[in-house]
């Protein structure tokens, strides 16, 4: 790693002053300044080089470890110097300023920047899932002025030529045969300067204001989607574009129901009455009315699928299935002729160890009978 001798750089002695390392700084950037030596790639070099030693030696802090460990330590803490004249021109723009009355070097005109983006998180019920849903929804931010129309000058009394560069943008600075030509601070380049502010922005061209948007949420969208709503972020500044909304989707649970992918499942509970005959069973299901059929013979664990009962695929537009997954439910008391009938089933049947089976559930002591509503009668969670 090639050493550097920042006060050599100067030209100052390593007990310098910080007005001595500075006015070293005045006198050699004026010298190799790139404008008075267009072309010259050496004292391009030569002003990044006292640029970065000005920058090391005039910050106690990196001029501490330059002094206790070298330049190799100062690298080591991550300092990197200059890459580019540009950033030179930026870091001491105000320093320049302070130099010669005015920044040295271009000062970055008043370009259009655009909104800030603007996130939201939005909460859905499971059953907003199966058609396309309208939310209305209001948020604040920033939008353009409606009295200046995003200007930020009063439009009534408009516009002047700026007086200190008569309307180019630019003005020059000349010592002896060095020539600098920069952008004008006074209109920062525009050319002209407004006759008075808009008072309803104060001259920003934007209010804070709310704003009540028509949201559509596609059906079948998933948990922790996000929506991205074009131009409803921030307005921009200097006629930047407007930034972007985004709108995070949460889907609350449901009681019952839950979805994998486009599916949607659900446990169904039936008597085993039914799971030995079959049965058919009326389940309401989000605005529709279902018919499920049990086969006879249905089993604990078997599925009962409707085809196309599921969600919207938003990227397929294929719809998923539902899926009940049974769950049979056994009598936790039976009447004396209940059990007479299963006893003689049970003979009929050959069915083995049954008797041993009924006493047992027989004996069992009936809870408290609990209010339940369709689904709980039905389905479990």
């Amino acid at each position: 790693m090639q050493y550097k001798d920042y006060y050599a750089i100067l030209g100052v002695p390593r007990n310098a002053t910080q007005e001595e390392i500075k006015r070293a700084y005045r006198r050699l950037a004026l010298k190799y300044h790139p404008d008075r030596n267009q072309g010259n790639k050496e004292a391009e070099e030569k002003f990044k080089e006292i640029s970065e030693a000005y920058e090391v030696l005039s910050d106690p802090h990196k001029r501490a470890i330059y002094d206790s460990q070298g330049y190799v330590g100062l690298r080591s803490s991550g300092y990197r110097g200059f890459e580019d004249i540009t950033d030179i021109f930026k870091t001491f723009s105000d320093l320049f300023e302070e130099f010669f009355g005015f920044p040295f070097g271009e000062r970055e005109e008043r370009k259009p920047q655009p909104g800030a983006d603007l996130s939201y998180e939005l909460e859905i019920d499971f059953e907003d899932l199966f058609k396309e849903k309208k939310v209305k929804l209001e948020i604040e931010k920033y939008e353009p002025c409606e009295f200046c129309s995003g200007l930020g000058y009063d439009l009534e009394r408009g516009v002047k030529l700026c007086e200190s560069c008569r309307g180019k943008g630019k003005v020059s600075y000349s010592e002896g045969f060095f020539r600098v030509t920069y952008t004008c601070p006074d209109c920062r380049g525009r050319g002209t300067l407004y006759v008075a502010k808009c008072k309803n922005c104060n001259g920003s061209g934007r209010v804070w204001k709310k704003k009540e948007l028509d949201i559509i949420i596609p059906p079948g969208v998933e948990d922790g989607t996000i929506l991205r709503i074009q131009g409803e972020g921030e307005s921009g500044l200097f006629g930047g574009r407007p930034g972007d909304l985004y709108i995070r989707i949460k889907v609350r649970p449901h009681k019952y129901f839950y979805r994998e992918k486009n599916h949607v499942l659900a446990q169904l509970k039936i008597s085993f009455i039914s799971a030995i005959l079959g049965d058919e069973i009326e389940i309401p299901y989000f605005g529709k009315i279902l018919k499920v059929k049990i086969p006879p013979g249905t089993q604990p664990g078997d599925e009962i699928v409707l085809k196309e009962e599921g969600l919207l695929d938003p990227k397929t537009q294929k719809k998923g299935d539902l899926i009940f997954k049974i769950q049979v439910e056994l009598p936790k008391k039976l009447s004396k002729e209940g059990e007479e009938l299963l006893r003689k089933l049970a003979q009929v049947e050959g069915l083995e160890n049954f008797n041993q089976t009924l006493e047992k559930n027989s004996s069992l002591k009936s809870s408290k009978k609990k209010k339940e509503s369709f689904w709980e009668k039905i389905l479990f969670r």
